[in-house]
């Protein structure tokens, strides 16, 4: 069995890599390094990487010809809000194009596959009212990067049922863990939070605090890609979440008393494309074996005394 992660040593695809090698999956990584770090792999002599970018088409169609994976995971994205704002054409050459490009040569060159998973995203929900957000809610993206991610999801399940290719996405909602990246611009809230905690530095605010969102541990969203690998499901959508809503000022008042210590905080204005509220039904995920084994301040307690032995083993 052999599977190609793009975007593989990043947050979320050096954590699925990782599972994968533990699996017995031959992995195939490729990844421009522009996020992800190759330190992010644990088994990095048990993987084959490729530094490149999605975006070179010859490279990828020779790749599939050459390596045959039979799961693709496409997990490559600029995967920032902000950033799709300032650069759209930029961004969506990334998570529209390349991902269009894949299943067109995938469709044209007949590449046998038993699994192509495209990962989406909350963002495509917008702020409509209706909660929770079920894969049948209606959407409102509001940025290029939430316009892209649906956009895309139509692509790859349309190419599904046209093309008899087993398709399928996933909606990541907030995921936070080990090996997030604190400087980098794409970065989750959850993993800025923990380097001002331990750094004493000042954390920016945006808005009120009041803006809610459903955060998972990342090891809950490995257990669900491994589940719906090993399914027979295709041609479909699934959220991919904890099931709770938890605002910000409640997350920095239960990460101050996981951590033992207070967080400097500066007020700005709320941003731009911002989503006000999100959390997921993910009953369709549970009837295929879900179980969120990891509660919010489990989570938040296992990350924050990763970082410590991390900082501590750095010293």
């Amino acid at each position: 069995m052999k599977a190609l992660v793009t975007g593989g040593a990043g947050f979320i695809g050096s954590h699925l890599v990782d599972h994968l090698v533990s699996q017995g999956v031959n992995v195939v990584v490729v990844d421009n390094l522009s996020m992800g770090d190759l330190h992010n792999i644990k088994h990095q002599g048990e993987v084959t990487i490729y530094i490149e970018d999605v975006r070179n088409e010859k490279f990828m169609q020779q790749l599939l010809q050459e390596e045959r994976p039979d799961y693709i995971y496409f997990l490559a994205a600029v995967a920032s809000v902000a950033d799709s704002i300032e650069r759209p054409a930029e961004t969506h050459s990334v998570n529209q194009t390349a991902v269009f490009n894949m299943l067109e040569y995938l469709r044209k060159a007949e590449l046998p596959i038993k699994k192509f998973l495209f990962t989406s995203s909350a963002a495509v929900y917008g702020n409509l009212p209706e909660l929770p957000k079920t894969e049948g809610s209606r959407v409102d993206p509001l940025s290029p990067y939430a316009i892209d991610k649906y956009a895309t999801e139509r692509f790859v399940l349309a190419y599904g049922d046209l093309y008899d290719l087993p398709t399928v996405c996933v909606r990541f909602f907030n995921v936070y863990g080990p090996g997030q990246n604190p400087s980098s611009p794409y970065s989750g809230v959850l993993s800025i939070l923990t380097d001002c905690l331990q750094n004493n530095k000042l954390f920016t605010l945006y808005g009120d605090g009041k803006q809610t969102r459903d955060f998972v541990y990342v090891e809950d969203v490995i257990q669900a890609l491994w589940l719906i690998t090993k399914s027979k499901t295709s041609h479909e959508v699934f959220n991919i979440a904890n099931g709770n809503e938890t605002s910000l000022n409640s997350i920095i008042k239960m990460y101050e008393m996981v951590a033992g210590s207070k967080l400097k905080i500066k007020v700005s204005h709320g941003r731009e494309g911002e989503v006000k509220r999100s959390v997921a039904n993910i009953g369709k995920l549970v009837k295929l074996g879900y179980t969120a084994k990891w509660s919010l301040e489990a989570g938040l307690s296992k990350y924050w005394e990763g970082t410590q032995q991390s900082e501590a083993s750095r010293n």
